[in-house]
């Protein structure tokens, strides 16, 4: 009769030799994948001789490719999102905190090349560390407070983006997750929850991410809207009524009239976003044809000279008021 002790020794041993083969079966594998010639070789190598990679990128390039998932050599070469995929993998295997400053610059080098930056509107975004220096942002704090800032430092392991601190201190968000927020015109809105890392004055370091949430806007979405305007030219300054809004464009209601071509600034609030300040150009008077505001000649406007902050501003909300609006269909 077997005793129980020799039974617990005999399932101890069996287990020991299962994760064996498992171990023995896994850097058999990983060996393989070092070493072995992987599908689509040949075309990796017409590819990146095309491109013109140095030696040293070929290389990271290989090691990024072997640490993935993926079967075919070249698909890095297909696709941002099949790139940046294999990119966060390797960091995450190797720590990038531990990765060699020549191999992340070669990486930053192969992005560059291939043109998996946010910059290129064809390239699909998934990862911060395609967000480009210059590149205005948000910062959301606790769903309310929205501080407008920009990237000014970005290398493969941190970023670092500008902080206004007149209502609040950067140092104050060490070691927190903050939202920062970006949009792309004529594309998405791009959210990413990220640590930061280290603070300064007027500015905060933060963890990159490669899980961002995406949502998609429709080119120049136009909503009627009703916000008080103030308009400023030369000579004087009148109030009027914004009566519809979108990323393009606009119509206005004013009490007097103005010509086609006539250029003026305009102010308002954007909810949720404050003052906006923004040149518009008049495209054509329609006429007193709001029954809301029957005294208001109505213009079509466009905007002119700096809008970059105003139509991302404009997109955001437009994009939180049609939410707002399927919402209640539902309800």
């Amino acid at each position: 009769m077997i005793e129980p002790l020799q039974i617990v020794w005999i399932a101890s041993i069996v287990v020991m030799l299962m994760i064996l083969l498992v171990l023995i079966e896994i850097h058999r594998i990983n060996y393989r994948r070092e070493n072995e010639v992987m599908f689509g070789t040949q075309s990796f190598d017409d590819k990146v001789k095309e491109i013109g990679f140095t030696d040293k990128e070929i290389r990271t390039l290989d090691k990024i490719i072997r640490r993935s998932s993926f079967e075919n050599k070249d698909a890095v070469l297909n696709s941002s999102n099949l790139f940046e995929d294999a990119v966060s993998n390797f960091y995450d295997i190797r720590n990038v905190f531990d990765i060699s400053e020549d191999t992340l610059r070669a990486v930053e080098r192969l992005r560059l090349a291939l043109d998996y930056t946010g910059a290129n509107p064809l390239s699909e975004v998934c990862s911060t560390r395609q967000f480009c220096v210059g590149d205005r942002v948000d910062i959301i704090l606790d769903e309310k407070k929205v501080k407008h800032s920009e990237i000014i430092l970005r290398n493969e392991r941190l970023w670092t983006i500008s902080f206004d601190s007149s209502d609040f201190f950067p140092h104050e968000l060490v070691g927190k997750e903050i939202k920062v927020r970006w949009t792309r015109p004529n594309d998405a809105i791009y959210t990413a929850l990220v640590e930061v890392v280290s603070s300064t004055y007027n500015s905060i370091v933060i963890h990159h991410s490669n899980k961002l949430q995406k949502r998609q806007v429709r080119r120049w979405v136009r909503e009627q809207v009703a916000l008080p305007v103030t308009a400023i030219t030369d000579q004087t300054s009148f109030g009027g009524m914004l009566l519809d809004l979108s990323a393009g464009g606009i119509m206005v209601g004013f009490p007097i009239e103005l010509l086609p071509g006539q250029c003026l600034q305009i102010q308002f609030e954007l909810p949720g976003f404050g003052q906006e300040e923004v040149n518009i150009q008049i495209l054509r008077n329609l006429g007193k044809k709001s029954k809301e505001y029957p005294s208001y000649n109505c213009f079509t406007a466009e905007f002119n000279g700096e809008f970059g902050w105003t139509q991302e501003h404009v997109l955001q909300y437009l994009f939180e008021l049609g939410k707002r609006k399927n919402k209640d269909e539902l309800a």
